[in-house]
Formats: C-alpha cells, sequence, structure tokens
C-alpha cells in the first residue's frame, strides 16, 4: 500500500510543508511554507553533497558564535549577501521625492548624546573638520520642525567608537539633533573613512573565497524622524570615496552621494573653530507621510 504522506525526493517539500499544524500562523505558514520549497529547490538543483551539507552547517554555527554584545555575524551576512538591502528596498520603496532608504548597518548599538545644533560630535580632535548642512522638509516642501536628526560615523581610521572603547572618546562621533523652525540642521565633524567591516570571521572567510573585498566606502549613518511621518534611516556618501562602485553591503545609492566640498575661507573657519581650509557637504531630508510608504508587488 502506497504512503503518500512519507518523505520522498521527489514530495520532500511538500511533505514537510503538509506538516505544518492547523493552528500556525498563516502569514508564519507562508514565510516557511516559501521557505522549505525554495532551500529544497536549491538542494536538487546543486545536488548538494554530505560534505557540503556538513561544512555549510559548520559555516552557519561558526557565525552565530562570533556573535555578541558589539558584534552580529549574521547581519554581517545578510549584508554582504545583500539580503539586507533587498529586504530595506522592499519595504521602503520611495514614493516621488522622499529620501531613499538603506542598511541601518551594525554599529547603531548605543543611544546617541542629544546635542545642541553646531555641536561638533568629532571629540578625539583628529580628521579633516567638515561642516554638515540640511532641511528636513515633507514631500509638499514643508519644512518639519523638531524633527530628530540620529548622526554616527566612523573615525578618521575607519573605526567607531564601540569598536575602540579604549581609544575613543565616549560617543564619539555620535549625536541626536533636533531640526529649527525651518526644518535646518547643521553640525560639526569630520569627513568619514572608508573602513573595512568585521573580516575576521566566517563572513570574512566567505568573501576571501569568492574575491570579495570587505570594505564599505566613506559614509555617515542617519536615521531622521518626526510625528506624522515615516522615519528614514539612510546615508551621506563621500563621492570620491573608494569603493563607491563596490560597496560590500551594497548600499550605496546614487541619490545619496554628495560632494564634500572644500572651504577657503578663513572667516568662516574661525567662526566655526576650524583650521582653513576646511569641508563642507549639504545634506537634505525629505520624509513621506504615515501610511504613503506601502509593500507593493515585486
Amino acid at each position: 500500500m502506497s504512503r503518500s504522506g512519507l518523505f520522498s525526493e521527489d514530495r520532500s517539500a511538500e511533505v514537510v510543508v503538509d506538516s505544518f499544524g492547523e493552528g500556525t500562523d498563516p502569514r508564519l505558514r507562508e514565510i516557511l511554507g516559501s521557505l522549505v520549497t525554495h532551500l529544497h529547490a536549491f538542494v536538487k538543483e546543486v545536488q548538494l553533497t554530505d560534505e557540503e551539507w556538513r561544512t555549510g552547517v559548520d559555516f552557519l554555527t561558526a557565525t552565530g558564535q562570533r556573535c555578541d554584545d558589539v558584534r552580529q555575524e549574521f547581519i554581517l551576512l545578510s549584508d554582504v549577501l545583500g539580503v539586507s538591502m533587498l529586504v530595506e528596498t522592499i519595504n521602503h520603496r520611495a514614493l516621488d521625492d522622499a529620501t531613499e532608504q538603506t542598511v541601518l548597518g551594525p554599529f547603531h548599538m548605543v543611544e546617541s548624546p542629544d546635542r545642541v545644533l553646531g555641536a561638533n560630535i568629532a571629540l578625539d580632535g583628529g580628521g579633516e573638520q567638515c561642516l554638515v548642512t540640511g532641511r528636513v522638509t515633507g514631500q509638499d516642501g514643508k519644512p518639519v520642525a523638531d524633527a530628530t536628526v540620529d548622526v554616527w560615523q566612523a573615525n578618521a581610521d575607519g573605526f567607531y567608537d564601540v569598536q575602540q572603547p579604549d581609544i575613543q572618546p565616549h560617543r564619539n562621533l555620535r549625536g541626536l539633533f533636533r531640526t529649527d523652525a525651518d526644518g535646518r540642521f547643521w553640525f560639526r565633524t569630520i569627513v568619514p573613512r572608508f573602513y573595512p567591516i568585521p573580516d575576521d570571521g566566517p563572513v570574512g572567510t566567505l568573501l576571501e573565497r569568492t574575491g570579495r573585498h570587505p570594505n564599505r566606502p566613506a559614509h555617515m549613518h542617519f536615521i531622521v524622524a518626526a510625528e506624522g511621518y515615516q522615519p528614514v534611516t539612510t546615508h551621506l556618501f563621500v563621492d570620491d570615496s573608494p569603493y563607491i562602485d563596490s560597496d560590500v553591503v551594497f548600499g550605496v545609492k546614487e541619490s545619496l552621494v554628495r560632494q564634500f566640498v572644500a572651504v577657503d575661507d578663513p572667516d568662516r573657519a574661525k567662526e566655526l573653530r576650524f583650521d582653513n581650509p576646511f569641508r563642507a557637504v549639504h545634506f537634505d531630508v525629505t520624509l513621506s507621510q504615515d501610511g504613503d510608504r506601502t509593500v507593493a508587488s515585486a
């Protein structure tokens, strides 16, 4: 007598999906069902060997073992496989002139300190001084007052403060600002440097085995939020940075690249308490109203 519910190569995915109980959440059933179907199809397509399967299990085990309070190796893995950017793109499709989203990154793990407009977030004194200005508006062009602008970046050597707690000052190169009545924000910092993602773990090995470099182009991180608007997590990229066209996490979008211009103005430098010349960049952020961004069919 045939037992149609038993596992077989031909019906492997179907048998597993059929095992989900009637009380399974519908969305969970949809996600797991698709995952099982694609995963089984992948195994069959490449004819995965026992040794290759064990290697994969060992890789995922090692990935989990490298996770701790300041490092999330699974996020790195998602980043370098382009999954993080794909999820961001699907879930935050920009409408009209709304600022585009990009990956959060693994270093937004501490709260940025409240800072007044114009404050200098570069506390270690290193790097090329830079003035950042911008304005937050809605898609109608009206200014958004009292929006929060959360900023963080790497230092002149390409490290975040949490990577060097015994070297960098506490909360170096981080700041939480609020826009003025005209939606404007400005602060002092340094020009960020390109840097490699942590590559001394399983993800680094994967990059090496596939002939890829581990570097991200120079950038600043922003999370901009305001009541009544969709928050945006985004980057400001330095246009002449190395790796601008080969970001290891695929995070660069053309609309987020800016020129950091050289400014030769002794009076302005003195006012900013900068050396002359210095660099400057302007980055406007456009927020969409709540409910304006939806997940659409691909």
